[in-house]
């Protein structure tokens, strides 16, 4: 049925989100249309200058993108499969219609809907203010039957695993499209993408209205469009038709109490205008245009009609009305144009709260409409557009950068002096509205016989932050309106320093929050908004050498430890098999048997934290290889003179392997060839006792094996024959080497096995044995020459002590006669040379000594015969010693210098002693190199005469 032009109020109340529709990410529910409509299509615009790209999905499939900047807003053709229905057997049932629309920067979206010239609608997208988790459902009360009238109210899930539960009045008989329901409640589940509608007929006009108030419920966040799909709202007598009527919902935390709505074009017929007041609490109270006496009292769920009788003009054919409620509701604005019932709409109408936008930019192609053949975007020549501004009382507006004319507003809003409205007629395009305090704005537009109206901001009664780009970190910047006076960012409850903008960009996950003020208003706080780490992307390259490879995931820059359950294979590798070890997250790879070459493993795993959990996919590209083939050596050498238990070894030379191209790294054990530890860097001078080393032995790939290398030091091989000897000093001998050496070097310059004609002296030797060379060193000693330690002379006969040199020792006086006894007797008196050899027979010792004249008696009487005993011949021999004793021992006389050696008689008192036999000992040492001590002794008579 046709309608006449449309007059569809576009206006926005925008909450504490500033540019709520203005969103990275939006999302609109599936509807039930009995009436189809063939032009389906998305508008899509933004206040970026630099280009980017949005994504329209369906059913979590990418059906399409468009690039969007500032000034060159987009447009995008929705297929009827994505968006509705019209089939019974997809009501009441879970389908996978709906549509996810995602940009890399905020934007606008409105889904436009045209049959042709006879009906039109406008969905305004509330971005992330439109889904929540508690809805009451809005449609119109239509009095009329028509089976091409129905109610709709569909679902569309965000997350997995979303459980809703809707429940409509206990007393209500409603006739659902495919479903008959027993109890007044129903429960279902979605997945991500997934909907649910729930639609009925108009053909009986009671059914139109009875889902109106349902409360609906879900553990996630989810959105709803609802309306009629067609509907009347009409209640005149000759009321009639249907129009298009259909809203995207806000969930009831971002509901409001106060309320502003211009008056459509249908200046006569109140029951074309007004609205639909919806309690979400019972004891609900209405009031219009500031009365203190409520209009109505609901309960939760009921629903109220605002008559249009209630608008105020405020001059210049300007009408608007002031509602307000004692508690938060959702209100519906109802529009038409020229008072025809074909022209029937309703919008969602925002609460006035302290935080509205100080600008709108920009609201795109607003004169156009998918009212083309099979829908495409068009402008009809007859199109009419009307501009509504409300902004507060003394604010300066302009619009596309032109103030308004006096004709044009400001209007007063009776019943709060705060706020005034201005109507523009005749615009076009894209819409730039600016003012210096807070402002929002709508449109009214028709053609032909179908209107429409939109609006695009104002969707929640609290601030929220938006993503500027991005969804994760690194690359998201988080936004709110730069229409605030002052921001203070915080990160779980924390203020972060120096982050006072109205864009943020954060570098850690959390909960994220924004402190705004603005004007005389109370500061608020944003919900949270949770950051996330994007899925960090990683690739590495892994060689494996003996046929497996144990991979144990680990985070490249997270601090996170990985949680083993959460390791899973996204791409298996193409040439061997993967296992995942359940509980230590160990990810073990086996290549096909005989396989060598390139093969990849792509493999995802997140960490252990509470809530801001880190995953990273990593790519591994994995090289299977072969490990060299090795061989164990030995290395043999010659030991160091320095140190003959150690030799010098050059280890390279050992031959581990036969391949080419390949690496080899020495180190002193096992456990550092594995680990590369404590590598031998000197390994061509390596010295070492007896013992291993290990050599590593890698190819190109990274590939070792290990080879062990034992090394041998020959010790040196010494003559057994060759000795030490003993000499004469003044004697020549032979020194030999002994036989079984390849080589001899004498320290003489001699190269024979033995060297002659050898004096007292040090010499050496080397000794050839193989390629080793022993220097071993031989002394010629001088015999000891024996030494006369003592001769003792009694009367004429001497005994001779020696020591030193090597017994039997040989005596003799003459060096000509020699025997073995060390006694000679019956000497003569005088000097004699004594002369002492041992075994070597060398030159003999020599000593000379002196036999003193031997007188046994005096008599000291003065007769000058025999008076004194007188030794003072010996005066010039070292260390004469001269004493007389008496037969008990005791000294009575010791001659000197002083008594010139001699003796009368006396004690050393000089007391003449009696008659009688005493004795003397006299010793001195022999003026020779040995200084010979020699011994005189005997006995003496002495015979005083008086």
């Amino acid at each position: 049925m046709k309608k006449s032009l449309l007059f569809f109020l576009f206006f926005i109340f925008y909450g504490n989100l500033v540019f709520a529709q203005r969103d990275t990410d939006h999302w609109i529910a599936p509807f039930y249309e009995t009436t189809s409509h063939i032009g389906r299509m998305l508008y899509l615009s933004t206040d970026s200058v630099q280009p980017f790209d949005v994504t329209i999905y369906s059913n979590n499939i990418a059906r399409g993108t468009v690039t969007i900047s500032k000034g060159s807003p987009q447009t995008f053709t929705v297929q009827q499969a994505f968006i509705s229905t019209a089939s019974t057997s997809e009501a009441f049932s879970v389908i996978n219609k709906g549509l996810y629309i995602k940009g890399e920067k905020p934007f606008y979206c409105t889904l436009r809907l045209a049959s042709n010239t006879t009906h039109a609608e406008i969905v305004t997208s509330k971005g992330k203010a439109g889904i929540g988790k508690e809805f009451f459902v809005a449609t119109t009360p239509s009095p009329y039957n028509s089976t091409t009238n129905n109610f709709t109210a569909g679902v569309l899930a965000t997350e997995d695993n979303t459980t809703v539960t809707v429940t409509w009045g206990n007393t209500a008989n409603i006739s659902f499209f495919g479903a008959t329901p027993t109890t007044n409640t129903h429960t279902f589940t979605l997945n991500k993408g997934q909907s649910f509608i729930f639609a009925g007929s108009g053909a009986i006009a009671a059914n139109m209205d009875k889902f109106t108030g349902a409360r609906i419920v879900s553990d996630k966040p989810i959105t709803l469009t609802n309306g009629n799909m067609n509907g009347n709202f009409g209640t005149a007598a000759s009321s009639g038709g249907s129009d298009s009527i259909l809203d995207q919902s806000v969930p009831v935390e971002r509901l409001g109490n106060t309320f502003a709505m211009v008056r459509t074009r249908s200046n006569t017929a109140n029951d074309l205008e007004g609205g639909l007041i919806i309690a979400t609490e019972s004891g609900t109270q209405v009031f219009i245009n500031g009365s203190a006496t409520p209009a109505a009292t609901l309960a939760q769920g009921e629903w109220y009609r605002i008559s249009g009788s209630n608008y105020i003009t405020q001059g210049s054919g300007h009408s608007n009305m002031l509602i307000s409620t004692n508690k938060n509701v959702y209100l519906y604005q109802f529009v038409s144009v020229n008072n025809n019932n074909y022209s029937c709409g309703f919008n969602y109408i925002p609460p006035l709260n302290c935080f509205l936008p100080r600008k709108i930019d920009e609201i795109g192609k607003i004169n156009e409409m998918p009212a083309g053949n099979f829908g495409e975007n068009t402008s009809p020549s007859d199109t009419v557009i009307k501009l509504n501004i409300l902004t507060e009382t003394g604010a300066t507006v302009t619009v596309n950068g032109n103030t308004p004319t006096a004709a044009q507003g400001p209007f007063q809003l009776t019943g709060n002096p705060n706020w005034v409205t201005y109507s523009l007629s005749g615009v076009t395009g894209n819409i730039t509205v600016v003012s210096n305090k807070a402002v929002t704005a709508g449109i009214n537009g028709g053609f032909s016989t179908a209107g429409y109206g939109g609006y695009f901001s104002g969707f929640s009664s609290i601030p929220l932050i938006a993503k500027q780009t991005g969804n994760c970190i690194p690359g998201l910047i988080l936004e709110v309106d730069d229409s605030y006076d002052t921001y203070q960012w915080f990160r779980n409850d924390i203020p972060i320093a120096g982050a006072t903008n109205n864009s943020f960009t954060p570098t850690q996950t959390g909960n994220y929050t924004v402190k705004i003020t603005v004007g005389s208003c109370v500061p608020v706080t944003t919900p949270v908004y949770k950051v996330f780490s994007c899925l960090e992307e990683t690739s590495k390259s892994k060689t494996v050498c003996e046929g497996y490879l144990n991979i144990v995931p680990q985070f490249s820059t997270s601090t996170q430890n990985f949680v083993p359950g959460t390791v899973q294979i996204i791409t298996p590798p193409a040439n061997g098999s993967v296992l995942v070890n359940t509980t230590t997250g160990v990810i073990s790879y086996t290549p096909t048997y005989g396989f060598s070459g390139t093969d990849k493993i792509v493999y995802k795993f997140c960490g252990n934290a509470p809530e801001f959990v880190d995953c990273e996919q990593v790519t591994l590209n994995l090289t299977v290889a072969e490990s060299p083939t090795v061989n164990d050596a030995t290395l043999r050498t010659c030991f160091l003179e320095n140190n003959i238990a150690t030799g010098l070894f050059n280890l390279p030379n050992a031959n581990v392997t036969l391949q080419t191209g390949v690496t080899k790294t020495y180190y002193p054990s096992l456990t550092d060839a594995n680990n590369q530890t404590n590598e031998i860097t000197n390994a061509a001078n390596y010295i070492a006792p007896n013992g291993v080393v290990y050599v590593r032995v890698a190819n190109a790939n990274g590939c070792y094996r290990v080879a062990q290398i034992t090394l041998v030091v020959f010790p040196p091989t010494f003559s057994t024959v060759l000795q030490d000897k003993v000499i004469c000093i003044e004697n020549k001998t032979t020194l030999d080497a002994g036989s079984g050496f390849s080589g001899y070097e004498w320290s003489t310059g001699a190269t024979t096995q033995t060297i002659t004609n050898v004096g007292v002296g040090t010499y050496w030797v080397k000794l050839k044995t193989g390629d080793c060379v022993a220097k071993q060193e031989v002394k010629v000693y001088a015999s000891e020459q024996p030494v006369i330690s003592n001769i003792e002379i009694s009367t004429n006969n001497i005994t001779i002590d020696v020591v030193g040199g090597n017994a039997p020792y040989e005596y003799s006086i003459d060096n000509i006669h020699w025997q073995i006894s060390n006694k000679f007797s019956e000497l003569p008196r005088g000097d004699i040379k004594v002369y002492v050899r041992d075994t070597y027979n060398c030159v003999p010792t020599e000593v000379s000594i002196t036999v003193p004249n031997i007188i046994n008696v005096i008599t000291p009487n003065s007769d000058g015969i025999n008076d004194i005993l007188d030794y003072s011949a010996l005066a010039n021999k070292p260390n004469l010693v001269f004493d007389i004793f008496d037969r008990y021992g005791n000294r009575i006389h010791r001659g000197n210098k002083e008594n010139g050696y001699q003796w009368d008689g006396t004690t050393n008192d000089r007391k003449k002693i009696s008659t009688g036999n005493y004795w003397y000992s006299i010793s001195w040492n022999e003026n020779n190199r040995t200084k010979t001590p020699v011994k005189f002794s005997g006995w003496i008579l002495v015979k005083n005469r008086e």
